[in-house]
């Protein structure tokens, strides 16, 4: 059946509409998880606990830079001292059941964007419309360039920290896998969330919440915020704050140039109306 115009639809039309768009994301992230628990040892082995292998390219990476500089560090031990271990008899299954949803849903964000866009679409203007397979395409790109992050500098930086902090030589390192999974999720997640701050912006502008002014103005604080986060989703050093810091502070700076394309978007098509005919 032909969908109504967005114009013609009343609030149960548009839950019936919001309800099957949902229902699609869920399919597309079952699909994809499904798939995900049926390739999950590859899964595991070669991303989930690749950080536990030091010749992961981020502490060679670091090794390399540390002895070029001559400084000692951990990046270049032979291996992470911690155990992974399962302390539950369902803890294995759960951790295969959710790293597949977790997959699921960072793999088909491009889909799920996609159709929360056909949700919100038909009530823009045509002009704002067109620029839907722009927006799906940025926000995908920012989504995935922040998991990477969170997987190659945040995840590393946080395992090889915490492994190598000892209160005392009588106490050993066996995380319980979920504990571990939690870490590598939530880095990954959180980043790929944090890095759409842009496309936030770019919508907070557009509905009149946030001007270039205001996140100007609120710079220093933004600032102070930045540190707390990246203190929150690091371990607790600031060599690490430091780099998680860099690029968030970046993307802040951009939301401040996104901010005021919109603005000036938005002027001049208010003087395109008001100029008579």
């Amino acid at each position: 059946m032909a969908r109504k115009n967005v114009n013609e639809m009343s609030f149960l039309d548009h839950l019936e509409d919001l309800r099957w768009h949902l229902i699609r994301i869920c399919l597309a992230v079952v699909i994809v998880a499904t798939l995900a628990y049926i390739f999950s040892r590859y899964l595991f082995d070669l991303i989930i606990f690749a950080p536990l292998d030091m010749s992961f390219p981020t502490y060679d990476f670091l090794c390399r830079t540390a002895t070029f500089l001559g400084v000692d560090t951990t990046f270049c031990a032979e291996e992470i001292p911690m155990i992974i271990q399962s302390r539950t008899m369902a803890g294995q299954f759960s951790a295969d059941i959710w790293t597949s949803i977790l997959a699921g849903f960072i793999i088909s964000f491009p889909y799920t964007l996609y159709q929360l866009w056909n949700f919100i679409s038909p009530g823009l203007h045509s002009n704002e419309r067109k620029h839907s397979r722009g927006f799906i395409i940025v926000s995908s790109l920012l989504f995935f360039l922040g998991v990477l992050f969170g997987y190659y500098i945040v995840t590393p930086l946080s395992i090889n920290f915490l492994a190598n902090y000892s209160i005392s030589s009588v106490v050993d390192n066996q995380i319980d896998i979920s504990s571990y999974i939690g870490l590598v999720r939530a880095s990954a997640l959180a980043s790929g969330l944090i890095f759409e701050l842009p496309i936030i912006i770019y919508f907070l502008t557009k509905i009149g919440l946030v001007t270039p002014q205001f996140l100007k103005k609120y710079r220093k604080y933004a600032l102070v915020l930045v540190l707390i986060l990246s203190a929150i989703i690091t371990p607790p050093d600031i060599a690490s704050q430091v780099i998680v810091a860099i690029p968030i502070l970046i993307l802040y700076q951009v939301s401040i140039y996104i901010s005021k394309i919109v603005i000036k978007n938005q002027e001049r098509n208010t003087k395109k109306n008001v100029q008579p005919s």
